[in-house]
This record gives C-alpha cells, sequence and structure tokens, in this order.
C-alpha cells in the first residue's frame, strides 16, 4: 500500500495545473469519454444485473477498475505521434483518472459499496499533495519521473504474491472481455467527442488513444477491498482481469488509433 501511494503522490507531482483553455477541455472531453460515461455504464450494469461475478474476472469490481482508468504514458506516445501539442497536454486526464479514486467515488455514490469517508480521503490525498508540492517546485516533479517504473515491479508482486493461480487464470476470460471493451468503447468515446469538438485543431482518430488500462489498475481491486471487504471475493479475477485488460489495450489501442487517423487523413484530403 505504501509504494501505490507513492505511485499515486508521484503522478499528482507530474500534473501541472498551468493549463490553456483548449488543453482544459480536451482533458475534461477525454475524462467524459473514459471515466464518467463508463462509470455510470458499469453502475447501471450494477443495478440492472447485481453486484456479482458475471463470468470469471468479469465483475463490477473489474470493469470499474479498468474501463475508468487509461494509460498516460501510452496516450503520449500517440498523441505525440498523432497529435498535437494540446493533444499531448491533455495528458492530465489519465493523470486525474489514474487510480483508485473515481472506482471508489463511483461505488460510493451508486450505493454499490460501503467506503468509509478516510479511505477515500486516502485514494485521493497522495495526489493532491504531489499536486501541489510538483507545481511548487519543478525539481519535485523531476525527482519522482521514475516512480512508475520503479514501484509497479514491487506492488505488482506483492498482489501477485497474495493471488491462488486458479483465481489468476480465471480471470483471464473475464479480462479479455474487459480489455476490448476498454480499447474498443472507450476508445470509440474518445474518437467521438474529438470529432464533436475538436476536428478542427487535430486529427479526430488521436482521441481513440484514450482506450487503454494503465498498468496500477491491477492494485485497484485491492485497494477497494480494504476499504469494503465485501469486495474481498473478487479481488484475485479482477485483479486478473484488469491485468489481462492492460496487456490487450497496449496492443489494440495503438493498431485501431493508427487505422483512424489515416482514415480521417485521406477523408480531409478528399474534401
Amino acid at each position: 500500500m505504501p509504494l501505490i501511494a507513492l505511485l499515486i503522490f508521484a503522478t499528482g507531482a507530474n500534473t501541472s495545473v498551468r493549463v490553456a483553455g483548449i488543453v482544459a477541455a480536451k482533458t475534461g472531453a477525454l475524462l467524459l469519454a473514459k471515466t464518467i460515461i463508463p462509470g455510470m455504464i458499469v453502475i447501471a450494469i450494477g443495478y440492472m444485473f447485481g453486484n456479482r461475478e458475471y463470468l470469471p474476472g468479469l465483475s463490477i469490481l473489474a470493469l470499474m477498475a479498468a474501463l475508468t482508468n487509461s494509460n498516460g504514458g501510452l496516450w503520449i506516445a500517440l498523441s505525440s505521434k498523432y497529435g498535437n501539442s494540446s493533444d499531448v497536454g491533455a495528458y492530465i486526464a489519465s493523470a486525474l483518472n489514474d487510480g483508485p479514486f473515481f472506482t471508489m467515488l463511483f461505488l460510493e455514490l451508486a450505493g454499490l459499496a460501503n467506503i468509509p469517508a478516510q479511505y477515500l480521503l486516502a485514494a485521493i490525498f497522495p495526489y493532491i499533495l504531489g499536486l501541489i508540492l510538483g507545481n511548487l517546485d519543478s525539481k519535485i516533479a523531476e525527482i519522482f519521473k521514475p516512480t512508475a517504473n520503479i514501484t509497479i515491479p514491487f506492488f505488482a508482486f506483492a498482489l501477485g504474491a497474495s493471488i491462488n493461480i486458479y483465481a489468476l487464470g480465471q480471470g483471464f476470460a473475464g479480462g479479455i472481455i474487459i480489455g476490448l471493451l476498454s480499447s474498443l468503447f472507450t476508445g470509440s468515446l474518445g474518437y467521438l467527442v474529438y470529432k464533436l469538438f475538436f476536428k478542427r485543431d487535430t486529427n479526430p482518430g488521436v482521441g481513440f488513444a484514450i482506450g487503454t488500462t494503465a498498468g496500477n489498475s491491477v492494485a485497484v481491486p485491492a485497494l477497494v477491498a480494504q476499504a469494503d471487504p465485501s469486495y474481498k471475493q473478487f479481488v484475485p479475477t479482477a485483479t486478473a482481469a484488469c491485468g489481462m485488460a492492460v496487456l490487450i489495450t497496449a496492443v489494440l489501442t495503438p493498431v485501431v488509433t493508427h487505422v483512424l487517423v489515416n482514415r480521417e487523413n485521406k477523408m480531409k484530403e478528399q474534401v
């Protein structure tokens, strides 16, 4: 848990509050596509079908953890290649949804979990502290840039050591579905909001690059279960499913983004 808190702190430290208008607009649009809309849909699924595991690894916990979380590093790589500086700056969307806060908040507000206030605070406090210190002193932000590469292998090892290997295997089936949803569904939402609002500023295909799941999503199920023990039964398979979603989106999203960017370029040439 301290390593996860350190990672959240480092994410905040590397988030700039100096956001220009177009960057702020794109950040809000991407949060809508990748976090708010998917979160609302997962809540609706929970109300309609109950808070249970529908298939091995396919649970409300796994869906919320994977679908509302995006890979900032992959966004920067793809937006740098296909977009412009304001697209790269919209990385802030990934910084904001990168962690357990939105998962806990959505589950609590929907009545699908009983998350004590101190756990919600604990999920967001390291980020806020990092945000303040990183913006007050750029050297702090620079120092904590390598944190993800250092901490993720260690906390992922700790999570893996606590998971039954049978449950890990079970979670792969649901993870494939969740990975496809995270890439194709949330990526399509990102493409749509870019097409609607930013097609004059950038290539709308770039918006699909938000359809990813970040590596630290594998820690979210355990954090939620620590706050609400009723979720402990879902943690092993949900963790495995999130891991599978990370792999699938890392492969599929860049390919589809490339295809859409080329398609939009050809359409523009024909006009």
